[in-house]
């Protein structure tokens, strides 16, 4: 790669994310509100299984507004001794029995450090269980070779995904990943305690992450490796679920800057607030993020849209670092999404992967099966699985996704799994250390496709950034809207959740985002 280039083109996704960043400083989310509420103690569900945290939010909100943030009005009727604590005045504020306040002066000052105390609470619980992840993985150590392997486990049961993810861990896989519910997602709320019923998934609580967690460090413990856990911080309720792993010491979380927008329809300004908000608890809990890229091959031709994944990966690496993140917590995504039909499809793969590692060369990228071009031949499948590790043996991949070769056919059984990871174990134990003898030839056709991914990505962020004369807002929203990643057309005036949305006011305070952007503990 040209280093001229490569600084040019992060230079252009800065210069494309900055506003997008500066927009999401200027307003507040429900969701956003809500996790300060969960960082400061507050849990549980009426009976009708709704958040007591919702009941909080909407209440203050239909009084006072969220412009001020929720902090302000509920520790100042703490104060006045409206209820003894959050729950209590959850529960009160349900049932129409508080009127919130905007304090002002000293009110106003007493009321902030009650709730920057309360809130600070929390945060330092997310830093306890980040020390005591780095305690664990010094006794039982890190999986000897790279890249680690993850594993999907997701029954809708989690005390059936459990055992299976016990089961997967011994088996091999270094990282278990709990896909969520379809559609949880568009929920505006957590759901709250162990789920039993999901559908292609298992909800996303407080109490799954943990009990999945505590299972996963009695694995680690028997087999002298730490199993890492995984799950979705997106959608709707993306900060309040990013709260929750922190205070749960999950991992790693699917977290993408666009995902949410391209795939679910969620308002852009929604999901770049949330995100920025999430990725701060991400970086303070020392959580590995992994980004979405690879689902933008599902919908676009993986040849022709290229270039989309690299301004994909250089935005969220911008929008990363800028919340708090370090090279290290980047889990920046791609896929061997090709069809196999296409000639050199192999080589063109070998291309992309090796695009992405020479850009980002201390992220421990995650790198994706194949799934579009899965045909239900299981033969051919696993051939094509067996490819996909070889690429990412040669060119050092850091998170291998494992394959199933039923993709397309069923959900995987235990032994579809296993049978994965032979294939996964055989591939990495033959091939391994390719990466240190893998060295395309100067101007061969893998350097000079790369080089085009990389010149066509160029030109797409100078289109992008060039449009700011004739965008009214920021221009990277002006190019989500007109369906430049993913062909999904996602304008910032529409989308789910756009009504949780709420801009700033002149005296908003939220302790969780001070603290968080500070680095302080109180």
């Amino acid at each position: 790669m040209d280093p001229a280039q490569v600084k040019q083109a992060r230079a252009l996704a800065r210069t494309a994310g900055r506003p997008v960043v500066n927009l999401a400083k200027r307003h507040t989310t429900v969701s956003v509100e809500r996790a300060t509420l969960r960082l400061a103690g507050l849990s549980g569900a009426d009976h009708e299984l709704v958040p007591w945290v919702n009941h909080l939010v909407d209440a203050v909100r239909a009084q006072t507004g969220l412009g001020y943030g929720v902090s302000l009005p509920v520790w100042d009727a703490l104060r006045r001794g409206v209820a003894p604590d959050l729950a209590t005045l959850a529960q009160k504020a349900a049932g129409g029995a508080v009127d919130f306040r905007i304090p002002e002066g000293k009110e106003a000052a007493t009321a902030g450090k009650a709730a920057r105390s309360a809130v600070a609470r929390g945060i330092r619980t997310i830093d306890a269980q980040r020390a005591r992840r780095d305690k664990l993985i010094a006794r039982h150590g890190d999986p000897k070779q790279k890249p680690w392997i993850y594993l999907i486990v997701a029954t809708g049961d989690i005390y059936e995904d459990i055992p299976q993810a016990q089961a997967a861990a011994r088996e091999g896989a270094d990282i278990i990943a709990v896909i969520r519910s379809t559609g949880q997602s568009l929920l505006d709320f957590v759901p709250e305690g162990a789920t039993r019923e999901g559908y292609a998934g298992t909800y996303a609580t407080q109490e799954n992450f943990r009990l999945m967690r505590a299972a996963l460090d009695e694995t680690s413990k028997e087999l002298g490796r730490y199993i890492r856990l995984t799950n979705y911080a997106s959608g709707l309720c993306m900060p309040e679920i990013a709260t929750l792993a922190g205070l749960e010491r999950l991992d790693m979380m699917l977290n993408d800057s666009m995902y949410g927008i391209l795939f679910r329809d969620i308002n852009p300004i929604r999901t770049f607030v949330d995100q920025r908000f999430s990725r701060q608890i991400h970086a303070r809990a020392g959580i590995i993020i992994n980004t979405g890229e690879d689902n933008y091959l599902t919908t676009a031709d993986a040849v022709e849209a290229a270039h989309t994944v690299t301004v994909s990966q250089l935005l969220n690496e911008y929008f990363a670092k800028e919340a708090g993140l370090h090279d290290w917590q980047l889990g920046l995504g791609h896929a061997f999404e090709i069809n196999p039909d296409v000639p050199d499809s192999f080589r063109l793969e070998l291309a992309h992967a090796l695009l992405a590692r020479t850009l980002f060369p201390k992220a421990p990228l995650k790198w994706m099966p194949p799934t579009k071009h899965m045909t239900g031949d299981i033969f051919r499948g696993y051939l094509l699985d067996g490819f996909f590790n070889l690429v990412g043996a040669m060119t050092g991949q850091g998170i291998l996704l494992v394959g199933m070769m039923t993709e397309a056919v069923v959900t995987p059984w235990i032994s579809d799994r296993d049978l994965a990871l032979q294939n996964v174990r055989y591939v990495l134990n033959a091939a391994g250390g390719l990466t240190e003898d893998f060295h395309p030839p100067r101007d061969g056709f893998i350097q000079t496709r790369a080089r085009e991914v990389l010149g066509e990505s160029i030109g797409l962020l100078e289109r992008i950034v060039g449009d700011s004369d004739r965008a009214s807002g920021p221009p990277l929203l002006a190019a989500i809207a007109d369906g430049t990643f993913g062909a999904m057309k996602r304008p910032p005036t529409k989308g789910k959740g756009l009504d949780g949305v709420v801009a700033k006011g002149p005296g908003y305070l939220n302790p969780a985002t001070d603290l968080l952007e500070e680095g302080s503990t109180r």
